[in-house]
């Protein structure tokens, strides 16, 4: 089982598309009374994808990352000062009469970073620490910024539960940040690291994959009769999106090229496409009331996108950045 699911885990590029499309059919085919009872897996989902990740990252790269201050600066201006504002913008621009819609781009562009950061800039042969700071620190300053930047923003034309957003992202990540981290101290006791990183990290991922998938299958499924009914929604989506990100990987390319080495490079451009989609659409299904799922089935789309464009990147890094320095050396 547990080769099945590391292998599924290395095949997202595939399992995402599938278990939407498994959501979409699954959502056509039942009464909407027993979809409403899918939206309670969310939470638990949320938090399956969420944990493992903490299990495997160490809370002490918080305080290693400001080491190297201006690759984590310029990191966080992309994903803080520019990315939400573009989103913000583009919402306005595709979605003036659909509130809810624009939410989800601006949620999908709040929270950065996720454990596919680490991953891809691994595949990509980045600098796998700095992505390690990343990750941390753009999850942990996502998480914090969200509820005052949908308040700022879009305030005026959404229900902005502020404290009930507060809530869920408490739950969603910080207690499984708190559980994760206490769970990884009492591995390591238990095991010692050499174990700790050969046999049980390798299996961590693949439990939070099983959330990611869950979580996809939950937001289409939710979202599936409206796409039957009116399938040019998702053209319509999927416009905004692709500026979001193809102007992110643009912008992140140059400032990479133009300020740091290639694995330093290469952890930016991984550290400010990648966002963390899963609580995204967790926050947009359970702080949003019903018309979250709006907000949700963008978020969803995204991950075709996201996973997609991250894979076909790496096949252009040697291309953009050089080769790594063994192999130009060689």
């Amino acid at each position: 089982m547990w080769n099945f699911l590391i292998k599924i885990n290395k095949n997202l590029v595939t399992a995402i598309p599938v278990m939407m499309i498994a959501g979409f059919i699954l959502g056509i085919s039942v009464d909407q009374s027993l979809l409403a009872q899918l939206k309670s897996l969310i939470v638990p989902f949320t938090f399956l994808m969420v944990y493992p990740m903490m299990v495997t990252l160490n809370i002490k790269h918080l305080q290693e990352g400001i080491k190297n201050v201006k690759l984590q600066l310029l990191t966080q201006v992309i994903n803080f000062c520019f990315i939400p504002f573009l989103a913000y913008g583009l919402g306005r621009c595709f979605f003036a009469d659909q509130p809810y819609m624009a939410l989800g781009l601006l949620l999908a562009s709040l929270l950065p970073t996720s454990g596919m950061t680490i991953s891809w800039t691994g595949f990509a042969k980045g600098n796998l620490g700095a992505a390690i700071n990343m990750t941390v620190l753009g999850l942990t300053l996502g998480s914090l910024a969200t509820p005052f930047y949908v308040q700022f923003l879009l305030g005026a034309k959404v229900d902005v539960d502020i404290y009930l957003v507060i809530k869920q992202i408490i739950v969603i990540v910080f207690l499984p940040m708190l559980l994760g981290y206490a769970t990884r101290q009492s591995l390591l006791k238990k095991y010692g690291m050499p174990k700790f990183k050969k046999d049980i990290v390798p299996l961590f991922p693949a439990l939070s994959t099983l959330g990611v998938l869950g979580i996809v299958f939950v937001a289409i499924a939710l979202k599936s009769k409206q796409i039957y009914a009116n399938p040019a929604i998702i053209g319509a989506i999927f416009v905004p999106l692709l500026i979001i990100y193809s102007v992110n990987y643009l912008v992140s390319t140059l400032v990479g090229r133009l300020f740091f080495k290639r694995g330093d490079a290469i952890a930016l451009v991984y550290g400010t496409v990648m966002r963390n989609l899963s609580i995204a659409l967790a926050i947009a299904i359970n702080a949003f009331g019903a018309q979250g799922a709006n907000a949700a089935l963008v978020i969803a789309i995204s991950y075709i996108i996201q996973v997609q464009s991250a894979a076909w990147y790496v096949k252009f890094t040697d291309i953009i950045f050089g080769p790594p320095p063994e192999e130009a050396s060689a």
